[in-house]
């Protein structure tokens, strides 16, 4: 496995495991992620900085029973560009289940992730995280 997928990988692995400041080391100060959505239908939309990232998945743990297991599906990596399709699974301490596929689009810079682009149905999240 290239160096940049494994850097990718690694960090859906500790997102698994709820390492959230491991997920964060693994990026750049200034790293960005993009999610996709109309910010009226879905708040989570947007991009966020590492800061505001650490808020989202803290917020995002601790609504869940047993975290959010996330597994790399497949990855291909051509220099710092690596693209992953993932799926994860987590239970909500509402009783709803969150099953997402995924495609993450990541860019890295002197061995860290520098940008991410998350493509995700906004679908479900509405209906599992947002939906009253």
């Amino acid at each position: 496995m290239s160096d940049s997928k494994q850097i990718a990988s690694d960090l859906f692995a500790r997102l698994s495991a709820s390492d959230v400041a491991g997920a964060m080391d693994l990026m750049t100060d200034d790293v960005t992620w993009h999610i996709p959505g109309k910010k009226e239908l879905l708040p989570t939309a947007g991009v966020y900085d590492k800061n505001r990232l650490r808020r989202l998945f803290d917020r995002m743990l601790s609504q869940l029973v047993g975290g959010l297991k996330m597994k790399v599906v497949s990855a291909i990596a051509e220099g710092d560009r690596v693209a992953l399709e993932v799926e994860s699974s987590g239970d909500l301490q509402n009783g709803r289940e969150y099953r997402q596929q995924y495609h993450f689009a990541i860019t890295l810079r002197d061995g860290k992730i520098a940008t991410v682009h998350e493509y995700l149905d906004t679908l479900h999240v509405h209906d599992v995280w947002i939906r009253p």
